[in-house]
C-alpha cells in the first residue's frame, strides 16, 4: 500500500513537470516607468517589490520546478496586474496610491517572499524611506487625505 502510494506521488511529481505554466521566464518589454521622486525610492522598490511589480523579474533556480513554478507565476501575474511600474500609464489599473499603504501595513512584501529574497527585508528606516518615497511618487491613498 505505502509502496503504491509512493510510486503514485513520484509519477505525479514527474508528470507535473511537463505542464508549461510558469516556465516561460522572459520578461515583457518595459513600456513606461513612473517618474520616481528619487533614485533611492527606485532602489528600495527594486529590492523589495520589482520582482512581482515590474517587467524586471529575476527568476530563481527553483522557478522551473512545478508546482513552485505555478505559484511564482501566479504571484507575478497578479502583482503585475494590480501594480506594474514597467507599464505605467498603459495598464487598466494603476494602484500606485495603495503602494505605500501596503508596505506600511506589512502586506508587502508578503511574508512568504522574504525567506528566499533577503534583499527585500527592509529595516524600519528603509521601510519608512520607501513609504515616504512611494507617497511622493504615486500620491497618498485617498482615505488618508481626508
Amino acid at each position: 500500500m505505502i509502496g503504491k502510494l509512493l510510486v503514485g506521488v513520484v509519477v505525479t511529481a514527474v508528470a507535473i513537470q511537463f505542464v508549461p505554466y510558469g516556465k516561460n521566464h522572459t520578461n515583457p518589454p518595459i513600456i513606461s516607468e513612473p517618474q520616481w521622486d528619487s533614485p533611492r525610492t527606485k532602489e528600495l522598490f527594486n529590492n523589495a517589490c520589482a520582482n512581482c511589480h515590474s517587467h524586471q523579474t529575476t527568476y530563481p533556480w527553483y522557478s522551473d520546478i512545478a508546482p513552485i513554478s505555478w505559484l511564482l507565476q501566479r504571484d507575478i501575474d497578479e502583482g503585475r496586474e494590480h501594480f506594474n511600474v514597467s507599464a505605467w500609464g498603459a495598464q487598466k489599473k494603476n494602484e500606485g496610491k495603495d503602494a505605500a499603504k501596503e508596505v506600511r501595513e506589512g502586506e508587502m512584501p508578503p511574508w512568504f517572499y522574504l525567506p528566499t529574497h533577503p534583499e527585500a527585508k527592509l529595516t524600519d528606516m528603509q521601510k519608512q524611506e520607501l513609504i515616504s518615497g512611494l507617497e511622493k511618487t504615486f500620491g497618498k491613498e485617498e482615505a488618508e487625505e481626508k
